[in-house]
């Protein structure tokens, strides 16, 4: 099969196509036909650069999110069939999930780049007909983590007020929805109007533009000033930070599972104590994530930005567009087109 391999780390060149054996699929496992994986900044152009936080070992296919259709079974699999459209959970197994756990796919072991992937069938999940793949991967790689941060975590009740910070990323655009799908009133923050624009879109009640208004005015003006319940962080910005914090009420959360500008950041620890507000980190998704996801996208109630979708062959000019971070969405690749 055709595969992109990292043998070495370093700039998006080092990845190279090449013919690989097919994984053959072992006790508990399916072997998939990737019809789409995801491009992302820390799962794939981190691990690829050798800047990922956890160790990894080469040579790696890379690719945490493939989703496809089942071609083969292996021995003891009896809920899945082949022939079933299914997409597949970052970890390798165990109870716990994304960066949670002990081994990922696409970054401990051979993941989606390729035009097979072999996967525990107990975390695939179903995709329904009503789903392209592309759609069904973008919804696995964010909406479940942005479910198990807002819903279990935060806390999020009927008529809160959150905001979303990133709202026009994957996994902002995701709070965006989720917070919406758990009966929140939403605040879309973004770097620019474009992207507001974009994040507004996809149901959020308000929207700031915080490389130019004040984030932290903004958000007590639209809050009538009682300021918000929730903030969902992802970006990790030095400066953006401490907006957001401040533009918590007494007893507010603040969950957070992203740094992509950084991750290091000012707290005020009076402000903290004194209003009683608590701050987690958290990632992963719990085990009804994914089907939760995958129903709520089904329904319309979840839409997965898409920038483009290249061809297998295209992965370095993929990570090219990740790290250059011009778009809005997703970038996909389909391993069904070489």
């Amino acid at each position: 099969m055709k595969a992109i391999v990292i043998r070495e780390f370093g700039p998006p060149g080092v990845m190279k196509l090449e013919d690989v054996p097919t994984p053959e699929p072992g006790p508990g496992e399916v072997l998939i036909k990737v019809h789409a994986v995801s491009v992302n900044r820390t799962l794939d152009t981190k691990v690829r650069a050798g800047k990922y936080a956890r160790p990894v070992t080469l040579p790696l296919v890379p690719g945490v999110d493939p989703s496809g259709v089942i071609v083969k079974l292996g021995e003891g699999v009896t809920h899945r069939k082949v022939g079933d459209r299914v997409t597949v959970a970052l970890r390798l197994g165990g109870e716990n999930s994304g960066a949670d756990a002990i081994r990922l796919l696409g970054v401990h072991a051979w993941g989606g780049y390729a035009e097979y992937v072999k996967a525990t069938a107990m975390n695939t999940t179903i995709v329904p007909d009503a789903l392209d793949f592309a759609t069904a991967t973008v919804v696995t790689r964010h909406a479940p983590t942005a479910l198990h941060l807002l819903q279990d975590h935060a806390k999020v009740r009927h008529g809160e007020w959150v905001l979303v910070m990133g709202a026009a990323g994957g996994l902002g655009s995701a709070g965006v929805q989720v917070a919406k799908f758990l009966g929140a009133k939403v605040i879309a923050a973004a770097g620019s109007d474009d992207r507001v624009k974009v994040a507004m879109g996809l149901g959020a009640d308000a929207g700031v533009n915080y490389r130019r208004d004040d984030l932290t005015i903004e958000a007590v003006r639209i809050t009538g000033g009682q300021g918000v319940n929730v903030v969902f962080e992802n970006v990790g910005d030095p400066d953006l930070f401490p907006k957001a914090f401040a533009a918590l009420t007494r007893r507010g959360r603040l969950v957070t599972a992203g740094g992509h500008a950084g991750g290091i950041v000012p707290l005020d620890v009076n402000r903290l104590y004194l209003n009683q507000i608590n701050v987690m980190g958290a990632t992963g998704e719990t085990p009804d994530g994914a089907k939760v996801s995958m129903e709520m996208a089904a329904q319309g109630r979840f839409k997965a930005l898409i920038d483009c979708v290249l061809p297998l062959s295209e992965a370095v000019r993929a990570h090219e567009i990740v790290e250059g971070r011009g778009g809005i969405g997703k970038v996909i690749l389909d391993p069904t087109r070489i």
